[in-house]
C-alpha cells in the first residue's frame, strides 16, 4: 500500500481528519510508511516541541507546538476540522497519552491512530519483564504519592516520572518507608542513540545526570516495618495520623462492605474526622473518587496528609459543616456519615442528595443517633445491625476481654426509579 494519500488509503473514508501518530527517541527512521505519509500529508501537524524537532523533515504543512496551559490544546486541534491534521505523540498515544484526551471529543471513525512502541513495552523489553504483572504508575506531573499502593514485596512496578531530579526523589520516598533495599533500574531516553540504562538502589542511589525522559523500573524489596498499604479494608489503625476521632479498623472493614464501591463512582464521607472511610474507598480502585466533608481546620489538614501518606492525594477535602457543605457537591453514588448524622438536616440532605440506587451508610456510637437510625429504618427501611468489639488487654496481672463502645449501622439502599 502506497502512503502517498494514508487519510484515504487507511479508511477509504474522506471524513478521518485527524491522525494522531506516536514517535519515539529514534525520530523519523523508527516511523512506518504509513506514519511518515500522514505527517507530510498534513495541513497542520501539532506536538511537542521535541516532537515537532523529531519529525522536522517529513513536516511540510504548518508546525503547531502545543500551548501553555495545555488545556487548550484540544480545543485547537478542533478548530482545525475538516483538515488534515496530524497530532504527534509520545509513544503509544493511548496509554497515559493525548490520544486518550482528543478521543473524548473526536470519534474513532474521524481519526487514524498509528502507535509506536510505548516507554512501558521499551523498559520491559529491555529488563524481560511481562506487563501484565508489572504495575504501570504515570507520575508525570502528579503527586510521587501515587506509587505508595504499590509498594508490596516483590512487586515490579514501572513508573513515567516528570523529569531528571524525580528518580533521586522518588528513591527517597522509598528509603523513608521502609523499602530502601529496593533495585532501581533507570532506564534514560529509550529507543534512541542518548539510551542509557543505570542500575542503584533506592538507599544507595547515587546517580547523576539523569536525562529528563526517563522510566524507572522498580524491584520492590521490603524491611521489617515497611509501610505496606494492604489490598483489603480495614488497614490499621496506627497507619493513620489521627486524634482519636476514627472509624476503628473492624468497623471501617463493615462500612466499605456495605458502601460496596464500584467503578468510577463518588462516595461523600460526612463527618471524616481522619479521612479513613474516604482513603480506603478509593484505594479499593484508581477509578473511585470521594469528597471527605470536615468542620474542623485542624481535622482537614489531617485527613490531608493522610490521603498523601496513603497515595491518594486526589481525595478532595471540603472544610465545613454538614449540610451547609453539602450544597454545591457534584451528587454521590455512596454516602457514609461517620460524624453529625444527628445534626439537623444531615440526614434529610444525605437522603435527598444519593443518586437512585445509591448507598447510605451511617455509623452511631450514641444513644440519640442509635434513636435517629432506628426511626428511618422503621421508615424506610435498610438493614439495622449493631456491631459489639472487644479486644484482649491487661487486667491486673491476667488478661480479659476489653470492650469498645458498641455502634449501631444502618445502611440503605436509594430505591431505583422505573421511568413510566
Amino acid at each position: 500500500m502506497s502512503p502517498a494519500d494514508p487519510f484515504r488509503q487507511q479508511t477509504a473514508a474522506p471524513q478521518r481528519w485527524l491522525s494522531i501518530v506516536g514517535i519515539g527517541e529514534d525520530g523519523v527512521e523508527g516511523l512506518s510508511p504509513v506514519a511518515h505519509g500522514l505527517i507530510s500529508g498534513a495541513d497542520v501537524v501539532f506536538g511537542g516541541r521535541r516532537h515537532l524537532a523529531l519529525a522536522a523533515p517529513l513536516i511540510r504543512g504548518t508546525s503547531q507546538p502545543w500551548p501553555s496551559p495545555f488545556e487548550r490544546a484540544t480545543a485547537e486541534v478542533l478548530a482545525q476540522r475538516g483538515r488534515a491534521v496530524c497530532v504527534l505523540a509520545s509513544g503509544d498515544p493511548f496509554l497515559h497519552g493525548v490520544g486518550s484526551v482528543l478521543a473524548r471529543h473526536v470519534p474513532p471513525e474521524q481519526t487514524v491512530v498509528v502507535p509506536a512502541p510505548s516507554a512501558f513495552s521499551l523498559a520491559a523489553a529491555r529488563l524481560g519483564w511481562a506487563l501484565p504483572e508489572t504495575s504501570l504508575v504515570s507520575l508525570h506531573g502528579k503527586a510521587l504519592d501515587l506509587m505508595r499502593p504499590h509498594l508490596h514485596p516483590g512487586a515490579r512496578v514501572l513508573a513515567l516520572t516528570s523529569d531528571g531530579e524525580e528518580p533521586a526523589a522518588l528513591a527517597r520516598l522509598l528509603t523513608e518507608n521502609g523499602f530502601g533495599n529496593s533495585n532501581l533500574t533507570v532506564l534514560e531516553a529509550l529507543g534512541g542513540p542518548r539510551e542509557r540504562t543505570r542500575r542503584t538502589t533506592a538507599a544507595r542511589f547515587d546517580l547523576d545526570g539523569i536525562n529528563d525522559l526517563n522510566t524507572v523500573a522498580i524491584e520492590v524489596g521490603a524491611e521489617p516495618g515497611a509501610r505496606i498499604i494492604a489490598y483489603t479494608p480495614g488497614l490499621p489503625d496506627a497507619l493513620f495520623e489521627h486524634d482519636g476521632q476514627i472509624t476503628k479498623r473492624e468497623i471501617r472493614a463493615l462500612t466499605m462492605s456495605a458502601l460496596a464501591p464500584r467503578r468510577a463512582e463518588l462516595m461523600w464521607d460526612i463527618g471524616a474526622g481522619a479521612g479513613s472511610i474516604a482513603i480506603e474507598w478509593m484505594l479499593a480502585d484508581p477509578s473511585l473518587r470521594a469528597i471527605a466533608i470536615e468542620a474542623r481546620a485542624d481535622r482537614a489538614a489531617r485527613i490531608a496528609r493522610n490521603a498523601a501518606a496513603f497515595g491518594v492525594p486526589g481525595l478532595e477535602i471540603i472544610e465545613g459543616e454538614a449540610p451547609a457543605a453539602l450544597a454545591e457537591l457534584p451528587q454521590p453514588d455512596a454516602i457514609c456519615i461517620g460524624g453529625g448524622a444527628s445534626d439537623a438536616g444531615v440526614l434529610d440532605r444525605a437522603v435527598a442528595a444519593l443518586r437512585s440506587g445509591g448507598r447510605l451508610v451511617v455509623n452511631a456510637v450514641t444513644l440519640e443517633t442509635e434513636a435517629l437510625l432506628i426511626a428511618r429504618h422503621a421508615t424506610l427501611g435498610g438493614e439495622l445491625i449493631r456491631i459489639a468489639i472487644a479486644r484482649a488487654d491487661a487486667i491486673g496481672g491476667k488478661t480479659g476481654w476489653r470492650p469498645a463502645l458498641p455502634v449501631t449501622q444502618w445502611s440503605w439502599v436509594k430505591p431505583i426509579r422505573v421511568k413510566p
